[in-house]
């Protein structure tokens, strides 16, 4: 399946917006602030738990909106309008089937093992279920994939921010990276989570504007899909056109790849071993709790589709030619042509705080989960381990800054790729798949032996990098473009990960099945059979009902899309 190619890696120079005081106003607000959220956070700082997972304190809402707002960095919201405009409503499928099945399966099927096993990070997790070996391997690549892809966050934005503010991108980069540094190390997790929720409401305050705006310029959405089906052809609005087998389309995908490339490894690698996600799960107040956090954030995912897409359409419609030479703009001009051309001062200002407060949640997240498992997975395991509570606490803070930095030199190492979600698509082929298959066969085969998490973890990881830098880049294999070698390595991760577990356990002693409990599916821990909290067995707080409601919810909102 050929991924889009949307990137802000450039945008048309004469998007610069006419920015006045009053724009500028509303960003310094926002920035006062997020600075007094970390303030505020600092307080409740105590112990290395309260630092790095709130105290397992915060409420089933709050995580379920930072666990969204964490997804919703600025390079999905661009680069989901610049798929809308390249190949229309297609890009529902990142979301109702790329998304929401494994956002329910994390919440029904691997929340109550993360959370019933007390781990304090998914690295930790394969501690209890595999070795020691595991575990490092697994801290030291999600570590580095971390920085690499807060790195990715900041160069986005100093794109962005250089096009439509005219500020030198090492000033953007370094004034994001200040900011996200200070809030998170003054009040730890819970600064990144109260901020992520503050971000969720000011990215729909940017997205809502240009949307309703943007249909109401092209005469609702009759009219917008008239416009479309005469320049780009029945198929553009709908889901399903064109992807019978054998049929060819502009994405270059069958229903079949959709389903089961996009819907199932892809999705399934990202969203259920992904810590910067599951942080925030782990922080909530109890499992319930924890279990309710994917859940409720995936009823703002089925619709946020429609804030990025119509977008990208409606810049579509406006200029039939768009993303094409021969227009002036690229796809990734969709939602900066549409500030431009919709949105006074004032909501303009609101408009570029939700893009940089998309991209501050985005590298928040990373930076925050980074802390977590280099302090705990690396540092207090490998390094300096039985030190008082306190020590660790400073440690994290001391990390975080290091992080920060760390993720300022990979920003400019971004510059060096053509592609910027090309590049986050690689370092998910190389680090998320091979993780999920580990957490995928260890967790439903209790044959799959100690020795077998770190052999298929290295294997994977191994199979993703050689398919993408000897058979792709040296041209052994012909693939047309990187993120179909994404793709590609993706699978060879996922594969040669589960031939290698399945090899070494055959040849190695599984692990005694009392040191299982609670990490195999069939089993519990103590941690998974505790009470419901006092509200929590209320018939619509249901994990169940939620996660179900969910998929359905997904699948009724394919069928406009469908003819």
């Amino acid at each position: 399946m050929q991924t889009p190619t949307y990137a802000p890696t450039h945008l048309a120079a004469e998007l610069q917006l006419p920015t006045n005081w009053l724009d500028y106003t509303i960003l310094a607000i926002y920035f006062v602030v997020v600075l007094g959220i970390g303030f505020a956070a600092r307080r409740s700082v105590k112990t290395s738990l309260d630092f790095f997972l709130s105290g397992r304190s915060l409420p089933a809402w709050i995580t379920g909106l930072a666990f969204i707002s964490a997804n919703l960095a600025a390079t999905e919201i661009l680069g989901m309008a610049a798929n809308s405009a390249q190949y229309g409503a297609y890009t529902v499928h990142w979301y109702w089937i790329g998304a929401i099945p494994a956002m329910v399966f994390l919440g029904l099927v691997m929340m109550p093992f993360y959370y019933g096993s007390k781990v304090r990070s998914v690295p930790e997790f394969l501690l209890l279920r595999f070795d020691r070996a595991a575990h490092l391997l697994s801290s030291i690549l999600f570590a580095f994939a971390a920085i690499l892809i807060a790195g990715v966050n900041l160069y986005a934005l100093a794109i962005v921010v250089e096009a439509l503010l005219g500020w030198p991108q090492w000033v953007a980069i370094v004034v994001a990276g200040a900011f996200v540094l200070a809030y998170i190390t003054l009040g730890g997790l819970s600064s990144a989570i109260y901020n992520e929720v503050l971000q969720f409401f000011v990215i729909l305050a940017a997205l809502i504007p240009i949307t309703i705006l943007g249909l109401k310029k092209v005469g609702g959405w009759g009219g917008l899909t008239d416009k479309l089906t005469a320049t780009h052809g029945a198929d553009f609005t709908t889901a399903w056109g064109g992807t019978g087998i054998g049929q060819a389309n502009p994405l270059g995908a069958n229903w079949l790849t959709i389903v089961l490339g996009l819907g199932f490894v892809l999705s399934f690698g990202y969203w259920t071993t992904n810590f910067a996600e599951v942080q925030r799960a782990l922080s909530a107040k109890n499992l319930s709790a924890g279990q309710r956090t994917p859940l409720i954030a995936a009823y703002p995912k089925i619709f946020i589709v429609f804030l990025v897409m119509i977008p990208g359409l409606v810049a579509a419609a406006l200029i039939p030619k768009f993303g094409t030479a021969g227009s002036g703009y690229q796809y990734n001009d969709a939602i900066p042509f549409l500030m431009q051309e919709l949105l006074p001062n004032g909501v303009l200002g609101i408009a570029v705080t939700g893009l940089l407060a998309a991209f501050m949640a985005g590298m928040a997240a990373n930076v925050s989960s980074f802390n977590t498992v280099f302090t705990n997975d690396i540092w207090a395991k490998y390094v300096v381990r039985g030190r008082e509570d306190t020590y660790y606490v400073r440690f994290g803070r001391l990390i975080t800054a290091i992080g920060v930095c760390a993720s300022v030199g990979t920003a400019f190492l971004a510059s060096s790729f053509s592609n910027i979600m090309s590049y986050l698509q690689t370092l998910f082929s190389f680090f998320n798949v091979p993780m999920f298959v580990v957490f995928i066969v260890g967790m439903f085969w209790k044959r799959a032996s100690a020795k077998s998490g770190f052999w298929g973890l290295l294997a994977g990881t191994t199979a993703a990098m050689v398919n993408y830098f000897v058979f792709y880049k040296k041209g052994i294999i012909s693939i047309p473009s990187d993120q179909g070698a994404n793709f590609v390595s993706a699978i060879a991760g996922f594969v040669a990960g589960a031939v290698v577990m399945f090899a070494v356990s055959l040849f190695t002693r599984p692990k005694p099945a009392k040191e299982l409990q609670g990490l195999v599916y069939g089993t519990r821990s103590p941690g998974m059979s505790e009470p419901p909290a006092a509200g929590d067995d209320a018939w619509y707080r249901k994990p169940a009902l939620l996660g179900w409601g969910a998929v359905v919810l997904a699948a009724a909102c394919y069928i406009p899309f469908s003819f």
